[in-house]
């Protein structure tokens, strides 16, 4: 098969996608209630049908039906066979299909993790909503973080980083630039309001790999990757930004492959405006970079929204498959939405495109697709096929069996957390402190012999300890000495004494060097979490 039906046109012509084109991206957008959705879920499943994997988010909870076959017993069964029956599908059946369910919050499906280094500070500030300002200090943090080998995997080792970026923002301020305690607040308290929503279970390992969405079952059917986006649709910066991270992950991973008779994977992107909304033109230049880059890798992106100009124009323009359902012109807005959909069109002499937006009824489109020579068809008014998997949700009980046999069954459902920035930054306070209380008993230059408990921490600091703790040492024996000499009574014990100077001023150094005043200090911290 070399094309995918998608519905017959008004000049009786098949209206279809063709495989060898479908990697250049694709739009299918209308007002609500149009039928957007079983437009998806009849193409989706058709790619399936013919060995492509798909990724779609399940915004409404109802494309969980894509999984289980259609039925004569269910309440849309006569109006889906009519259409079937006027478009001549002789062969129209309703059939299952092969689907892994995922979720962010790892509810109603697999779990999705990624770490927090391979976000990036540029999603991630996005996801933070922070400002210019702000987003340079977290790639400061990012690129200490790198420099010093400590890993970012997820929310427990940002906070971390930035606990230590803060107690040393003057020092890290002459080699990096301006690093404020007020900016680091700043993104600690977006951070706090991120993981209130349940987010920060986005951020951690096993880490999703890519090669999981690319699967296909025994039947040479491509899986249909169905993420529930209901829940996380409440969150729409971290679903808009989750999913940008999922193409920009596709892009990196995937080899160039160029024009294969068949996409490797679709990925269909609902509610597509809220990956746009208030973008910074960095992250805008991101996403029209990867969306045009990404179709070399045999990935397919397409954008479902009700607006098509909620797509900006320089990604909208690389959109050459497309289904228009019903637009409504009820504001200025919405007049202009229509004259920019029907100017994207290749002209059909016989059809008033303008005037066919607002009239299609539900499960009619304008469909213009890419042709064999790459041309875009031109567009036709189009009955759209009907899907043969049940539409509506399916309940939890299909779920479960559903992720029982799922091929990826047990590999992400249990968090693990390996060592990373949060305790190896809490293992080197640590050992700073247990340090400090050597150099007070033993001496700086008994210590100094044995190997070092944490290199990359220690060094620069022994010789201030050393120094500082040996003056302590001697000061508080001098003290005692000239107090003894004025003939005044010390119940002191003068080794004790000194002992506890030096550790109390070594514990100082070392404090200054991990942004912690003293020792006491340190111990509230380190009890308290701020190494965390």
């Amino acid at each position: 098969m070399s094309d995918i039906f998608i519905g017959l046109g008004a000049n009786g012509e098949r209206q279809v996608l063709n495989l060898k084109r479908a990697n250049r991206h694709g739009l299918v957008a209308g007002a609500t209630g149009t039928g957007k959705t079983v437009t998806l879920q009849g193409i989706a499943e058709s790619f399936s049908a013919v060995g492509v994997p798909v990724f779609l988010a399940d915004v409404k909870g109802d494309l969980s039906g894509i999984s289980m076959p259609g039925s004569h017993d269910l309440k849309n069964a006569a109006s889906l066979e009519a259409r079937a029956k006027e478009l001549g599908m002789d062969d129209y059946a309703y059939a299952d299909n092969p689907a892994i369910f995922w979720d962010l919050f790892g509810e109603q499906g697999h779990p999705i993790r990624t770490t927090v280094s391979e976000m990036g500070p540029l999603l991630l500030a996005r996801l933070l909503d922070l400002n210019e300002t702000q987003e340079g200090v977290l790639n400061i943090v990012f690129r200490y973080a790198d420099e010093q080998g400590l890993l970012l995997l997820d929310m427990a080792d940002l906070r971390a980083m930035l606990a230590y970026t803060a107690d040393n923002a003057a020092d890290l301020t002459t080699k990096y630039g301006n690093v404020t305690k007020q900016s680091i607040g700043a993104i600690q308290r977006q951070l706090l309001s991120f993981e209130s929503q349940g987010a920060d279970k986005f951020f951690g390992e096993p880490a999703l790999e890519i090669e999981d969405f690319l699967k296909v079952d025994e039947k040479g059917r491509g899986y249909i990757n169905v993420l529930a986006a209901d829940r996380l649709m409440q969150s729409p910066k971290l679903y808009a930004t989750f999913l940008l991270w999922l193409l920009a992950e596709l892009f990196e991973v995937l080899p160039e492959v160029g024009d294969p008779e068949q996409p490797k994977l679709v990925f269909f992107f609902d509610e597509a405006h809220l990956l746009f909304d208030d973008a910074p033109k960095a992250l805008l230049d991101k996403i029209e970079q990867v969306v045009r880059l990404i179709r070399s890798k045999g990935v397919g992106v397409y954008f479902v929204t009700q607006n098509p100009i909620d797509v900006p124009e320089t990604v909208a323009g690389q959109l050459g498959n497309r289904v228009q359902h019903a637009l409504r012109a009820f504001t200025p807005r919405d007049k202009k939405a229509i004259k920019a959909a029907a100017d994207t069109f290749r002209i059909n002499p016989d059809l008033d495109v303008e005037t066919a937006i607002t009239e299609l009824k539900v499960g009619e489109a304008l469909v213009s697709t890419l042709m064999e020579d790459g041309a875009p068809s031109i567009v036709q008014r189009t009955l759209i096929k009907p899907p043969r998997s049940r539409l509506g949700p399916i309940d939890a009980k299909e779920r479960a069996i559903i992720q029982s046999v799922s091929p990826v069954q047990g590999k992400y459902d249990t968090a693990v957390n390996r060592e990373s920035a949060e305790e190896v930054l809490a293992q080197k306070a640590a050992d700073a402190a247990a340090t400090a209380q050597e150099v007070a008993q033993q001496g700086a230059e008994e210590v100094g012999k044995r190997e070092r408990k944490s290199p990359a921490l220690w060094d620069g600091l022994a010789g201030k300890v050393a120094k500082a703790a040996a003056g302590a040492a001697a000061a508080s024996a001098g003290s005692i000495l000239a107090s003894t000499l004025q003939g005044k009574t010390s119940r002191a014990n003068p080794k004790a004494s000194a002992a506890s100077a030096a550790a109390g001023t070594a514990a100082t150094e070392i404090g200054k060097a991990f942004g912690i005043p003293g020792l006491g200090r340190f111990a509230r911290n380190l009890i308290g979490g701020l190494m965390r």
